[in-house]
């Protein structure tokens, strides 16, 4: 039986739905998982063509108030599986109507058309036909998405959208290959946090530079071999025109051979990450205004003996050398880090267990709350930044490929954040809803960034208590 549809207000203004319009839809219409609806993807029909192409047509006055960040369930019906009608919603924000039909005659996105000619706001919505549930976010430019938020933000309080074995996009074994799209392409749709293992090309001689891009023990391509400088290239090439960002980068060593931790670290500092202007390498994770325009390294490897005494003995860069493997749940030693990090999904059963862990390590972030105070530097927040891995693997079986957990994975995570992050349903206490970092495979697969949509999306609570705080 048909649910009637509840909505969801993740954004900072408050909502009314005003109208219900069903149609027979237009042939060849098709319902998709999850639809986004947002300013930046190609029109979908307008209401003369979706009204031309349809046998009936019926319209409903309603008012049903949705403040920020509540939820309501209405007593609208949506449409049923495979009746052929499309419900349209119109709602109102500050006396200007916007629109949104499901399901979606598209495969993956329509366009919500504002009716007015200057519209105050953009709004993206997801809708998940399975529960008749409609989430709206405030929309995002999502290569520039940090620039709304103040400097003095801890970056532990964000909700950040990352990648796991970020350059592992080339062509490669499928147990190898992590990601659909490039770095680039990774950067311009709003991921900041990268996961990239490298392997020196000598384990003895430090003045050569050269850091091989690996997964384990294989090269990330089956072609040439790829280099950490072109990875750093395009980072810092980004960065340098969109100064409002920050990036975060997980580098561990791994590959083949005899090098150690601590000729890596020797490599990174001598070759790569010794310009304060491009890189933060002090150990401790900083506000959002000491990181912009840079990238912050985030080490899980150890420093050579040289390198401990940097920062007044505290060493160099944020220490993540040791954590629990495969845990549901740990921190790094000095607890300024909380990580999850399950992989080893040996059946693919166990997809449930590693969704369980994600959404358990979600709802610790977002529990999290920051008031700045005299007393309490900005630099210095107490609240340890979670990051949250969504990747799973098992070599030897092809359902257990990153491809095909991630095809699971995603969806699941963009269905909590929509319905259950940080709600009251949760039984957890509220605070300001961040995500932390979610680090995915295969995110942006065939121009899907849901998933990146959603955890950006989750950065509204935390701007409104900034603003009313100025």
């Amino acid at each position: 039986m048909v649910q009637p549809f509840t909505v969801r207000n993740l954004t900072s203004t408050s909502l009314q739905l005003k109208i219900v319009e069903r149609f027979n839809s237009p042939p060849n219409s098709k319902a998709n998982f999850t639809a986004f609806i947002s300013f930046c993807h190609p029109a979908r029909p307008d209401v003369q063509q979706l009204e031309a192409s349809s046998d009936s047509y019926h319209a409903q006055d309603v008012l049903v108030p949705i403040e920020p960040f509540k939820t309501v369930k209405t007593s609208i019906l949506p449409a049923a599986p495979d009746s052929g009608i499309t419900v349209r919603l119109t709602f109102e924000c500050e006396n200007q109507a916007y629109r949104i039909s499901t399901p979606t005659p598209l495969d993956r996105s329509a366009v919500l058309t504002p009716l007015a000619n200057r519209p105050n706001h953009e709004f993206t919505a997801v809708y998940l036909p399975e529960h008749s549930f409609l989430a709206l976010y405030m929309s995002s430019d999502l290569h520039c998405w940090m620039k709304s938020l103040r400097d003095d933000t801890p970056l532990a309080l964000l909700s950040i959208p990352g990648t796991h074995n970020s350059p592992t996009h080339y062509r490669a074994m499928p147990s190898v290959r992590c990601q659909a799209v490039s770095i680039k392409d990774q950067l311009q749709n709003g991921i900041r946090f990268f996961d990239v293992r490298v392997q020196p090309e000598s384990a003895k001689d430090e003045t050569k530079p050269t850091l091989y891009l690996v997964h384990s023990a294989f090269s990330v391509c089956l072609g040439p071999s790829k280099h950490l400088k072109d990875f750093l290239d395009d980072l810092e090439g980004f960065l340098d025109e969109n100064s409002s960002e920050t990036v975060l980068l997980s580098l561990k060593r791994e590959g083949t051979g005899s090098a150690t931790d601590e000729h890596l670290s020797r490599i990174l500092k001598q070759h790569y990450a010794d310009r304060s202007d491009k890189w933060f390498t002090e150990p401790r994770v900083p506000t959002l205004g000491e990181a912009r325009k840079k990238i912050i390294l985030i080490r899980r490897f150890k420093l050579h003996e040289n390198l401990r005494g940097e920062w007044g003995g505290r060493g160099w860069g944020i220490d993540a050398s040791v954590w629990a493997d495969n845990t549901p749940c740990a921190p790094t030693a000095n607890g300024e880090i909380f990580v999850q990090d399950f992989y080893e999904v040996l059946e693919s059963q166990n997809i449930e267990k590693k969704i369980s862990y994600v959404e358990e390590h979600m709802a610790k972030a977002a529990e999290q709350t920051f008031t700045p105070s005299d007393n309490m530097p900005l630099s210095r927040s107490t609240c340890p930044l979670y990051i949250n891995f969504l990747n799973g693997s098992n070599f030897w079986k092809a359902e257990c490929w990153p491809e095909k957990i991630a095809a699971k994975l995603n969806p699941a995570t963009v269905d909590y954040l929509c319905r259950k992050h940080n709600g009251p349903d949760e039984g957890k206490k509220l605070g300001d809803g961040c995500t932390g970092a979610i680090v995915c495979d295969w995110v942006g697969n065939n121009g899907n960034w849901d998933l990146v949509r959603c955890v950006v999306g989750m950065n509204a609570k935390l701007e409104v208590r900034q603003k009313r705080s100025s």
